[in-house]
């Protein structure tokens, strides 16, 4: 058996839209990028009047104050940011990444940051926006003074601030970030057992398989089921494709299958000894991974 992990109404449109932000506002990023909703945290600017994003304002956002207030991060941990969305419908976004390929330094400065799309490969990059106000060109900085990460770049903690003035402009928006994050999803696990002991059904070579699979937390398994068969003169072969199994934690949930010689057969199942396999893919509903696992046993087919 092997085991690879593959770099997954308003409130689910909100988070959705917060992941999309980041990684389009701050592309390129590496990585698939995910949002969760802060604990506690604050997202505060200010700008003199006349500056253009800010309108001048002074404001602090908090989870407490907001109907949205996410933290985003790429899996490649090469950039975080936050989306927030206030009681009046406003929606702030901050994204913040270092140069394609690198990870983001805690305790170290990013000066002449550009912005997606005249940002190169080399440049760090920093947006900061509401709504349809932003600046598709301009230079800043950001420091992150404190981050730390969970499962996939999941972002548990974060201390941030930055400096951004818009192109043609002489007025900078200024701002910090701070949140905690509550206690990271478990990574998904998952275990597959196959049962040796399968039957035929001799009138028409059907055969019945099956197993157990236990998962950790809530899944999906599908299963690619298959099974050969070596014979004297011939040989059987026949599958089961996307058969869904649902996972729930707690106990080993039984699974079967039935098929008969389906692939190129030369021949039906008999009683005796044959192989069965299954190829299993699960996403993580928490994180942006799929679990993949190839499992093979020794099959004894009986009559039933």
């Amino acid at each position: 058996m092997t085991t690879t992990r593959i770099p997954r109404l308003a409130r689910a449109a909100a988070v959705l839209t917060a992941a999309v932000t980041l990684a389009v506002t701050a592309a390129p990023l590496t990585g698939t990028a995910q949002a969760h909703e802060a604990a506690t945290g604050s997202l505060t600017f200010s700008g003199d009047p006349g500056e253009y994003v800010s309108d001048g304002q002074t404001r602090t956002l908090t989870p407490e104050t907001t109907d949205l207030f996410d933290i985003s991060g790429p899996t490649s941990q090469s950039g975080a940011g936050a989306t927030v969305i206030t009681p009046e419908g406003e929606r702030w976004y901050l994204a913040m990444s270092a140069p394609y390929g690198q990870k983001l330094q805690e305790g170290f400065t990013y000066t002449d940051t550009r912005s997606w799309p005249e940002a190169r490969p080399e440049d760090p990059q920093l947006q900061f926006s509401v709504g349809d106000r932003y600046c598709e060109s301009g230079t800043g900085s950001f420091t992150v003074s404190h981050i730390e990460y969970g499962p996939y770049g999941y972002i548990r903690e974060i201390d941030a601030t930055f400096e951004r003035t818009c192109a043609g402009a002489t007025l900078p928006v200024r701002g910090e970030l701070h949140a905690r994050m509550p206690e990271p999803p478990p990574v998904l696990a998952v275990d597959i057992a196959l049962n040796p002991a399968g039957t035929v059904d001799t009138r028409t070579g059907e055969i019945t398989v099956g197993g157990t699979v236990t998962c950790n937390k809530t899944a999906y398994v599908t299963f690619n089921v298959s099974a050969q068969q070596t014979q004297k003169k011939a040989a059987a072969t026949g599958s089961h494709e996307n058969l869904i199994v649902p996972c729930l934690p707690g106990a080993p949930v039984p699974w079967t299958t039935s098929f008969p010689s389906n692939i190129d057969p030369t021949a039906t199942f008999q009683p005796g000894a044959a192989t069965l396999n299954t190829y299993s893919t699960t996403d993580d509903r928490d994180y942006p991974a799929t679990l993949t696992r190839y499992d093979t046993t020794a099959l004894t087919l009986t009559k039933s």
